[in-house]
């Protein structure tokens, strides 16, 4: 789930060959960053569990099988050719498919924000795990340059990893606009070169073409029992980053990150990974000469060729820096999405351009993020170690994909609950076969995604649930707006001059800072404007939809403003922006309600929930920043609420 990090916000829906070729090469640098990295280690990691005893022919064919089918149905069946269609309004990801299945279900269902939120709770345990995991493994690919071998020690290879992740996140705040330029032409040419390594390979053995036929990966799951389980979690290494296909549809648009897949990523994927079978086939015969087993071994590095591997080596530490710089600016744009869904409390947010608004800069969960990654790095030591933990949260994702895929299908897209279950459950039961091998390994590290997940998961529960018990609490002491107006217009509170904007989440109730004003100052402005901001379940809104305009009386309006899940809102710009309004900036002043929360054991939440949602509610960032409203025009007026 990655949001690119040099192209427009919203590609338009017609293109000329030109932008065409400019976006397919953005979204090669960005969408397929993750999945291209993972001939790094997938191949290697799948194989290795079948290494007791040898690695055998059956064993090197069937583990390539099921990584060649992986891919075919897992990527360019169930991704490129169906989900890929569940777009909302060009938008892709699990949110925006949450988005989509709310609005279809008309937002009644719970179990659709229940599974979004898991799915954006499991996205954080893999965005910690795909920088650490793939960084590590370029640069142990030193270990197969002779040269560089005898000079290399655990420790140094761990140092320069975490000397370019830190590096990597250190830049963050400044944007990525100076080298984003070169992220496509990196991953063009990672591409053509593992592609044509592989090429070079096959051409020596193409005996491991017999792979394509899938009953080698049948039979070997038939014949290997358990470790058929453990080599198809690993195989799921193969696929993950699939679901940067869907959530940077908006980004870069379906067609050309449909034709940057099957014009280059897919075919240099194929070689590669048939390229790495056929070293091992060749290995496996030398082994057999001298009557010795064949062990594991790093086959990607090993089979290129020794004049070039250094090259190869950089090339790959670039491509997985590439990646991972995917998975981070696809964390804050998860961020962003969740927190107008309503789903996180409020963060600070950035904008690094003034030219794409899809690069932002968050930067709680930069450095959050930050310390996962090196915290993995310095506990697992090793990427083989790793990658044990790398699949559940990426099959978890999977499963709540398809389970969302289901609600847009059915009642969105209007078709029967028969032909939806039809067109679901294989992809399902594939997803729910990958997670079921993935949670065998829980113990050699997946425990680390699921508990990221799980820890993440509870304070959406925490924050959804406090926000929920606020609003009802606010109901039960409330003063209905259209009663009141009347009596305050032909009140004797003094009158000040210009326009007071109460922010509300209700604007049918008297805003607490409007009452709280009043109480204690006795003013009522000349115009007087209950705002309430609403997200809407489309990632864009249109201008002419922006805002919306009830008059109460000559003193009293309220106003709604408009805002997609993907967009940034701007307040006080909106406000006056079609001249309906007297708002302007220098003669307005925004009264905020700002309450304090005390917790308790005898109303509303449990007391440890309680204490959990008055922390996020004291951090959450300060909604008039959020808002972008001037902090010198903000009044704050607010009381203790027990929680």
């Amino acid at each position: 789930m990655s949001v690119a990090a040099s192209s427009a916000s919203h590609p338009p829906s017609s293109l000329n060959r030109n932008q065409v070729a400019i976006l397919t090469l953005g979204a090669i640098g960005v969408v397929f960053g993750d999945i291209g990295t993972s001939p790094l280690y997938a191949y290697r990691e799948a194989l290795a569990q079948t290494a007791e005893g040898g690695i055998l022919r059956p064993e090197i064919l069937g583990v390539l099988s099921l990584a060649i089918w992986a891919l075919i149905l897992v990527v360019t069946v169930k991704y490129v050719s169906f989900l890929m269609r569940a777009d909302n309004n060009g938008e892709g990801g699990v949110l925006s498919l949450m988005a989509l299945a709310r609005r279809a279900t008309g937002g009644k269902w719970a179990i659709v924000t229940v599974l979004g939120a898991i799915g954006a709770a499991l996205f954080y345990g893999d965005a910690i795990l795909t920088p650490a995991l793939s960084v590590l493994s370029a640069v142990e690919g030193l270990k197969s340059v002779p040269a560089a071998a005898p000079y290399l020690s655990q420790e140094l290879i761990l140092a320069l990893a975490i000397g370019l992740l830190v590096a990597l996140f250190a830049i963050q705040s400044s944007g990525t606009a100076s080298v984003a330029r070169w992220f496509g032409p990196i991953c063009v040419l990672w591409f053509l070169a593992i592609g044509g390594v592989g090429l070079s390979n096959l051409i020596a053995a193409p005996e491991v073409l017999a792979a394509l036929n899938p009953l080698h990966g049948v039979e070997f799951l038939l014949t290997h029992g358990r470790v058929g389980l453990l080599v198809m979690g690993a195989v799921f290494l193969t696929v993950t980053g699939a679901e940067a296909l869907t959530a940077d549809m908006g980004h870069f648009g379906r067609f050309p990150i449909r034709l940057g897949w099957y014009a280059l990523v897919f075919p240099a994927l194929l070689l590669n990974y048939f390229g790495q079978g056929a070293f091992a086939l060749g290995q496996l015969n030398a082994a057999a000469a001298q009557g010795q087993p064949l062990a594991p071994a790093d086959w990607f590095f090993l089979m290129t060729p020794e004049w070039f591997r250094l090259a190869m080596v950089a090339l790959a530490t670039a491509a997985t820096i590439i990646a991972s710089q995917a998975v981070i600016t696809g964390a804050f744009s998860l961020t962003q999405q969740a927190i107008s869904l309503g789903l996180l409390p409020r963060m600070a947010i950035r904008q690094t351009s003034a030219d794409h608004a899809g690069q932002i800069y968050v930067p709680a969960v930069n450095w959050l993020v930050a310390l996962g990654v090196l915290v993995l790095i310095m506990g697992f030591q090793s990427s083989s170690k790793m990658a044990a933990a790398y699949g559940i949260a990426v099959t978890g994702t999977m499963v709540v994909t398809t389970m969302l895929a289901f609600v847009v299908v059915w009642k969105l897209w209007k078709w029967s609950l028969a032909g939806a279950l039809a067109l679901i459950i294989p992809f399902l039961a594939l997803d729910l076969f990958f997670f079921g091998a993935n949670i065998l390994r829980v113990f050699e590290g997946g425990w680390v995604p699921l508990g990221v997940g799980a820890f993440i998961a509870l304070l959406i529960y925490i924050w959804v649930r406090g926000r929920a018990f606020l609003v009802e609490d606010a109901r039960r002491t409330t003063v209905n707006m259209n009663e009141l107006a009347p009596s305050l217009s032909a009140g004797s509170a003094s009158t000040a001059k210009g326009t007071a904007v109460f922010l509300t989440s209700d604007p049918d109730i008297a805003p607490p800072a409007l009452l709280h004003n009043l109480k204690h100052n006795q003013v009522l402005h000349e115009e007087n404007i209950l705002l309430t901001v609403r997200n809407s379940t489309r990632p864009y809104i249109d201008s002419a939809e922006r805002m919306t305009l009830d008059r109460i009386d000559n003193k009293f309006a309220r106003v709604t403003l408009n805002y997609g899940y993907m967009e940034t809102p701007d307040v006080p710009s909106d406000l006056h922006g079609d001249g309906r309004l007297p708002v302007r900036t220098a003669g307005t002043s925004f009264f905020v309600s700002r309450n304090s929360l005390s917790p308790s054991a005898e109303v509303g939440l449990p007391l440890w929930q309680a204490n959990v949602y008055s922390f996020l509610h004291r951090n959450a960032a300060d909604p008039t920043a959020f808002f972008q409203i001037p902090p010198e025009r903000v009044v704050e007026l607010g009381s203790r609420v027990r929680v």
